[in-house]
């Protein structure tokens, strides 16, 4: 198996007419790392890849591959491999043959397919299932021929568009643990196109956020999740999302708007233009603690070991989420507090995240917003 190599996309645009897919995006896939394209339909990722892969050719812009530029080779010529949504398995033909097929098109010697396709089968426990058609097998089985193919090519990189949206929950958890040991065995460069924000943080090196043919950022899972550069992101990474609040300025400081009590002190919100949004991730929130924000129980979600709890605070829906061991009703009254380094500031219009002072630079959609080094929490 080759070592991976490094994938770099230099301002690559992809527009059908007046219809602009990929506005003008940049970012690089580090040799050997697993990078995941993230983000709703509709917002590019997969005609990005396939950008890369050289199945849609770009309208501007630049793709390099271990810095030679292949923006107008055909994919043959480009040392990479492919993963679709539909296995695409040959129906008639047994695993070993759909696995052995690619090798056999390019004329690969007998006795070298047999090689590979030994190292193959035993890297994805598939041995004992080379005799048996696609039909025969269940989906997780039919899933690991497709990546069967893909790796006995050998070629460094690996591109995958959705593989895994066709299978069950348990199987998809099964095969992310499988991919990501996979990925980290042979060494490739893998970059991974999902929807799926669950996905992308279990199993991703580097995770770039997508919107509208936009990065809105690119960095490690924990910085997505920790300091996420705007709305869109902080609102997209994390299961349940990111609660979002209006936010009033009072001589107090910051209150959420509607009630009067402060929740950032007034030298946070000073001095700024514009209006203010406040972020609070739901497993942030603690639910009965003296001294906090009242709210009251709107709707209470059992999830087995956690629950969900929708409050109002004021007229603003706040979700939390709590241990099913401090029990709430419906109409309850509650206490609700989190730590200072818990909150997130955005701007109101950009929706970017407000800096402080001595936050990290991070990049998001061109831009570079900062970070709190030390705590995450935005403020000056």
């Amino acid at each position: 198996m080759s070592a991976g190599v490094e994938i770099e996309v230099r301002d690559l645009r992809k527009a059908w007419g007046d219809s602009v897919a990929v506005d003008g995006i940049g970012f690089t896939a580090e040799a050997g790392a697993f990078t995941v394209l993230l983000g709703p339909s509709g917002c590019g990722k997969s005609t990005t890849l396939r950008m890369i892969a050289g199945l849609e050719e770009a309208t501007s812009g630049a793709v390099l591959i271990g810095s030679q530029n292949v923006t107008r080779q055909p994919p043959n010529a480009r040392g990479i491999s492919m993963v679709f949504q539909s296995y695409a398995l040959f129906p008639h033909l047994n695993v070993a043959e759909n696995i052995l097929f690619g090798l056999k098109v390019r004329r690969v010697p007998a006795a070298e397919r047999a090689a590979r396709l030994q190292r193959t089968a035993g890297l994805l426990g598939l041995d004992g299932l080379l005799d048996r058609r696609p039909s025969q097998i269940s989906g997780g089985q039919q899933q690991r021929v497709a990546l069967g193919r893909a790796i006995i090519s050998e070629k460094p990189i690996c591109l995958m568009d959705e593989p895994l949206s066709n299978l069950d929950a348990k199987l998809r958890h099964e095969m992310r643990v499988e991919l990501k040991t996979l990925q980290q065995k042979l060494g490739i460069t893998m970059v991974y196109v999902t929807h799926d924000q669950v996905e992308a943080i279990a199993m991703a090196d580097r995770i770039v956020v997508m919107k509208g043919g936009q990065i809105e950022q690119s960095a490690d899972p924990r910085t997505l999740y920790q300091r996420p550069a705007s709305v869109f992101v902080a609102r997209f990474i994390g299961t349940p999302p990111m609660n979002i609040l209006e936010l009033a300025v009072g001589p107090a400081g910051g209150m959420i708007s509607g009630d009067p009590t402060p929740v950032l002190p007034r030298s946070v919100v000073d001095d700024r233009d514009g209006g203010f949004q406040l972020g609070i991730r739901p497993e942030d929130i603690e639910i009965g603690q003296p001294g906090g924000i009242t709210g009251t129980v709107e709707q209470v979600e059992y999830l087995g070991a956690d629950q969900l709890v929708d409050c109002r605070i004021a007229d603003q829906r706040v979700l939390i989420r709590a241990a099913n061991r401090q029990p709430v009703a419906v109409g309850q009254r509650v206490s609700l507090t989190w730590g200072r380094d818990s909150l997130h500031l955005f701007d109101k219009r950009s929706g970017a995240r407000i800096p402080a002072t001595d936050e990290r630079p991070v990049q998001a959609a061109g831009r570079t917003f900062q970070t709190n080094a030390e705590t995450g929490a935005a403020g000056p």
